[in-house]
Parts: structure tokens; sequence; C-alpha cells
């Protein structure tokens, strides 16, 4: 039977199957559903593992007489089997079809694989294990639903994100699931349970640098160009990774582009500025930079900022730094377009 790993959860308070099949290339995620299954077949009284990694020389034998060896008091045993390439091959095949049927109260088996190729669902140990138990796929976390999953780990974790924070980590961490669940680890050692604020991240990320982004932001918006080159310079050299310094400057951006194009329509400043949720004490600030700087420039440098994402990123061959400092003097000094 196939569920989905959202459905693995409810589908273990009510059963416990003989056998597991879980596949998937986030590691992340299929080590914690098979954490989630050995969990409920303790309790359950499953209270020994044995496990077995089918690399190239593996010896299928062992795994059939590691099925045959029960103790003397007939304890509940789990056999794990991880395959390693997904293709056991002939051998192997037999061998865990051989295992599937001889399982029960007292023997479970738990198969874990990358993700398979469609020629695995036709052969015989896939099927003896979908037909006797369950057959779990763990699927990528896309881009678009990374946000999401940061957001619901971290209040899982007891962290309340604000609407950025979430945003900021999966950018920060690229589709690495590791990656971000050692992010939210980290904040909820340094922070503790509660609000966290895309202030709190930024300063976790840049060691508490003492230059953090958001002075960077201002410097720029209050047309202090040799500030916010200092600024820039002291991120850089603190180990800031510049993919934070484009989180920030593209959020900003964002949110003056918008601006700039309600004034062109004639609406209020003041009025587009509330509706924006821009912070009371920064509303002087922020009228100044869309006063001073002409009109198309906003877009244009946002458009920079997706370049200099990408060279962050490596998936374009240019320096970032060089590239923040444009968008930072295109900002503050307007005509300073990047290239």
């Amino acid at each position: 039977m196939k569920i989905q790993a959202n459905q693995l959860s409810s589908y273990l308070k009510k059963n416990l199957a003989p056998c597991y099949l879980v596949t998937g290339d986030e590691h992340l995620l299929v080590a914690e559903a098979l954490d989630s299954i050995r969990l409920a077949a303790r309790e359950k009284g499953f209270t020994s593992r044995e496990s077995h990694v089918a690399t190239r020389y593996f010896d299928w034998a062992s795994l059939s007489a590691s099925s045959a060896n029960m103790s003397l008091f007939a304890e509940q045993r789990i056999i794990e089997l991880r395959l390693p390439t997904g293709k056991p091959g002939r051998d192997g095949s037999a061998a865990i079809t051989e295992l599937v049927e001889q399982l029960g109260p007292e023997l479970m088996l738990i198969v874990s694989a990358p993700k398979l190729d469609s020629n695995a669902s036709k052969s015989k140990w896939f099927k003896a294990l979908n037909a006797h138990g369950v057959f779990l796929p763990i699927w990528p976390v896309g881009v678009r639903e990374l946000p999401g999953w940061v957001a619901g780990r971290m209040r899982d974790a007891g962290l309340q994100p604000d609407r950025a924070v979430a945003s900021m980590i999966a950018d920060r961490v690229e589709g690495n699931l590791l990656a971000a669940n050692q992010e939210i680890e980290k904040l909820r050692l340094l922070l503790g349970e509660g609000p966290v604020s895309a202030e709190d991240v930024a300063n976790a990320v840049a060691n508490n640098s003492r230059y953090d982004v958001y002075k960077l932001v201002d410097a720029a918006l209050a047309g202090d160009a040799r500030r916010a080159v200092r600024i820039l310079g002291g991120l850089r050299a603190e180990g800031v990774e510049p993919v934070i310094v484009f989180w920030a400057l593209g959020r900003e951006l964002r949110v003056l582009a918008g601006l700039a194009d309600a004034v062109q329509q004639r609406v209020d400043l003041g009025s587009a500025m509330q509706k924006a949720r821009v912070w009371n004490n920064r509303q002087g600030l922020v009228r100044s930079c869309v006063s001073r700087v002409p009109d198309g420039v906003f877009r244009q440098l946002l458009q920079a900022v997706g370049r200099g994402d990408a060279a962050a990123k490596g998936q374009l061959r240019a320096d970032p730094w060089q590239l923040a400092t444009d968008i930072v003097l295109g900002i503050a000094l307007p005509g300073k377009i990047a290239a």
C-alpha cells in the first residue's frame, strides 16, 4: 500500500505494517521517516534491530539466515535493509521476496533506498513489499514549497517566525533541508522558544556582526554612499554570505519600487508606506530615497539583485561583492546603476 509522507504519522498511530519500503533522495526526510517507523515499532515491543547494507558484494544468504535466527525467547525484531542503488539484483530480489513471506508478529522488515526508477515498480521484490506492507516515497521539497516547509519546522521547534524569516532561511540554504534544519536548531539554541524576526536571523547568520545588513540598507537609503560601502566591506570581511546581502537589498528594493509606482499613479506616499507596512521610524528615510531616485531605477536595481543572487550561488560567472557594491551605490547615488 502506498502512502504519502504527510500521512505517515496518522497511519502509525493506528497501524503497524509488517514491512515498509521508504525511498527518496532527501536524506533528512528519509531518516526522519525511518525514525518514526522505528519508534512506533518499539512501542509495540520490537526492541531488537539488525541492520544490513546491500553493497556490491553483499551476501544475500546472510539476510535469510538473519530471519531464521530467532532468539530463544522469540524477541520481536526489526530487520533493516539499505539498498544504496535501489537495485538488489536477481539474488537480492529473491531474498527480499522470500523474507517478506516469512514476516509475522515477531519479525518486521524495513527497506530504504534512493528514488526508484520506473522499472523498480515492476520487480518482484517491490511488488512483495507493496502488497504486504507500506510503500512510502519521499519527494523533494520544491523551491516554492520550501519557505512553508521552513516555517512549519520552526513552529514545530517552538519558534514563531515572522513573514520574512522563512523566506530568508530558504534563500540561504538553497534547497538543502539538512542545512535548513541546522539553521532552525541554531536559532532555537540562540534565541529560545518564541518570536523570531528577520533581524534575529541576520544577526545569527552574520555571527552577530556589528556591520549588519540592515545598517547597510539604511545607509544606502540615506544616500551615505561612503558608509554603505564601508559596511558592505565589513560584512564581507566578517564572512557574511553575499546571498544574505542580496536578500536584504532585494527585499527593500521591492518595497521601494512599489512605492515609486504608487507615486507615479498619484497615490499619497504616506498612505502607500502604511499599506506597505513601512515602520514609522523609517518612513522619513524611505521618503527621501523615493524622492531622490529617478523613475525606473529601483526596477533596474532589482534585476541587478537577481544577477547578484545568481552569482552568489555560483549560477553566474561574476563577482557577487562587486555587484552588491554597484547596487548599493545605485541606491545611494542615483545614476550609478549596476551593469
